[in-house]
């Protein structure tokens, strides 16, 4: 009977701790794959990802642990106790850059190695960085202008071409703004946005704004250039993500033939039914 006894609390005890590990898995698994997906969704480099996710994982005492990331997906496969493999797949869409929430991951995974962090405080502190909002609207609204000024006039615009490059690139960003609170597709939301800037600029220019309208468009859709993806793109290549650097370099052209296509389109309209 005592026998009995102690083996139904051994088995309880048994069947106690593989509940405990089991949530050990979970929360390690769902900290690092939470670590991966802000890094790759607001824009970092494909080697960050996945040193960031590897750095965690080992602080946390994962056995093993493999990390395939792309431009748009994480597969990610861990030993946690020596013995089972368990395997997660994460796919992440392309979407706008915020390299705040990359830098705060980052120095969350120092502090984390540096062991200040327990993993239930390190997933309060994820949430957190996910949701560190993007800066007010009317601040993006305000440098929006006086980013496509500037560039007007570094790329050979007058002061005067650069004053109504900063009244167009305003215009831009409000109707960039009206895009992202209605979800609109990111190639429309380019195509669009191009055209609308174009229309605004050759409007300004018509009513005898400015001296240049090439200067002026070109300053103006400054703001649509996919320069980070670019940058990334070519970061990708040099660290051997070739299938990654691909990824962003489609996304690039994609986004500057939307551009033109929305610029020469609204020109083509403009001098048919203007000049």
């Amino acid at each position: 009977m005592v026998n009995v006894q102690e083996g139904k609390e051994k088995e309880l005890c048994n069947t106690a701790i593989d509940h405990i590990l089991s949530e050990k898995k979970d929360m390690i698994f769902d900290l690092v794959m939470k670590a991966g997906e802000i890094l790759l969704h607001n824009g970092a480099e494909i080697f960050r990802v996945r040193q960031t996710m590897e750095i965690i994982a080992k602080a946390y005492g994962v056995k093993s642990v493999d990390v395939y990331a792309i431009s748009n997906g994480i597969f990610c496969t861990m030993n946690i106790d020596g013995y089972f493999f368990s395997t997660q797949i994460k796919e992440i869409p392309i979407d706008s850059v915020h390299l705040g929430r990359v830098a705060e991951v980052n120095n969350l995974s120092r502090a984390i190695v540096a062991g200040r962090y327990t993993m239930e405080e390190a997933m309060e502190e994820l949430e957190r960085i996910e949701n560190i909002p993007y800066a007010p609207n009317y601040s993006r609204i305000l440098f929006a202008g006086i980013g496509s000024a500037a560039s007007c006039y570094l790329l050979g615009g007058s002061a005067y071409d650069s004053m109504v490059s900063f009244i167009s690139g305003l215009a831009l960003y409000c109707f960039i703004i009206f895009t992202e609170k209605h979800k609109f597709p990111k190639v429309i939301k380019i195509a669009i946005g191009s055209a609308w800037v174009t229309f605004v600029s050759s409007l300004l220019f018509t009513l005898g704004l400015g001296d240049s309208l090439d200067h002026i468009i070109i300053g103006s859709i400054i703001c649509l250039a996919p320069g980070v993806a670019l940058t990334t793109s070519i970061r990708d290549f040099f660290n051997g993500d070739y299938l990654s650097g691909t990824i962003h370099l489609v996304d690039t052209l994609l986004v500057a033939t939307s551009i033109s296509v929305g610029v020469s389109v609204m020109l083509k309209i403009w001098n048919m039914f203007v000049w």
